[in-house]
């Protein structure tokens, strides 16, 4: 972990990210494990090739996620913004940034964001999360490959049905029932959390509306739920999701909404 805290800086200012900084730390990784006939845990269990890697796949991904924030001490984070965090960041590249200029939006589509599901699961195991638990919440797995829901298609979820057929005149109800919680240790509380009631849910639903065009209900929600973590994990959003998508639009939007109701 100590040297992976020094690689990784390095390798984000050489414009080195996502997969490919993790599999640039993975080659000295595996250099340093192949120098000894034999490598123990403390209590003297032999550790395999396998758990080493699933280590090193660990501690990259706390290292960005620590990057990504700018911020080392990401406990305050609910799961799944973590786990969205890393992996639209597993899923960047250091051309993102040039595709910025020119070209329409358009969203992730069906398909979504999508990781060969192994890789998916050693990141989420590294972050303390269960891929499981996410499942059909804001994401899918099918077979070898685990895709990130689109923003899009959590509307009816966290907004209310058949919002893109009929839209809404009216506030929706339950959309401001969550106040902001305190984000507790995955799982402490022994149950899933009710749609709108997660940090990352709430930037969705504000995306949503903008999304919708509801600009009256959108500043409404976000004098109300637009506090420092939300701000924060719009932030990072915004410099994760891929140039000319819907959902970079949207976010952008969502954060010029933001600073012209609250700065």
């Amino acid at each position: 972990p100590e040297r992976i805290h020094e690689w990784m800086p390095r390798l984000a200012a050489e414009g080195v990210v996502g997969a490919d900084a993790i599999f640039a730390c993975l080659g000295p990784a595996l250099e340093i494990f192949s120098r000894y006939g034999r490598v123990e845990k403390v209590s003297g269990e032999v550790v395999t090739l396998r758990e080493y890697l699933e280590h090193v796949w660990a501690a990259v991904s706390r290292e960005a996620l620590s990057m990504i924030f700018d911020d080392p001490d990401t406990a305050g984070l609910e799961e799944d913004a973590r786990l969205t965090a890393i992996w639209l960041w597993t899923l960047s590249t250091a051309e993102d940034a040039d595709r910025a200029n020119g070209g329409a939006s358009e969203p992730a589509g069906t398909a979504g964001f999508a990781l060969e599901f192994d890789a998916a699961r050693k990141i989420a195991q590294g972050l303390g999360v269960h891929l499981q638990d996410l499942d059909g919440r804001i994401l899918t797995i099918q077979g070898n490959t685990a895709r990130l829901l689109p923003v899009a298609q959590r509307a009816e979820t966290l907004i209310g049905p058949g919002v893109h057929t009929s839209g809404f005149r009216e506030r929706p109800a339950g959309l401001f029932d969550h106040t902001p919680a305190t984000p507790t240790r995955p799982g402490a509380t022994g149950r899933p959390p009710a749609p709108g009631e997660t940090t990352l849910d709430r930037v969705h639903q504000a995306m949503i509306l903008f999304s919708l065009g509801q600009t009256r209900t959108l500043d409404q929600f976000l004098e109300r739920h637009a506090d420092t973590r939300f701000r924060k994990l719009a932030q990072a959003l915004s410099a994760l999701y891929p140039a000319r998508t819907a959902e970079k639009r949207w976010i952008d939007g969502v954060l010029a909404r933001v600073r012209r109701i609250l700065d």
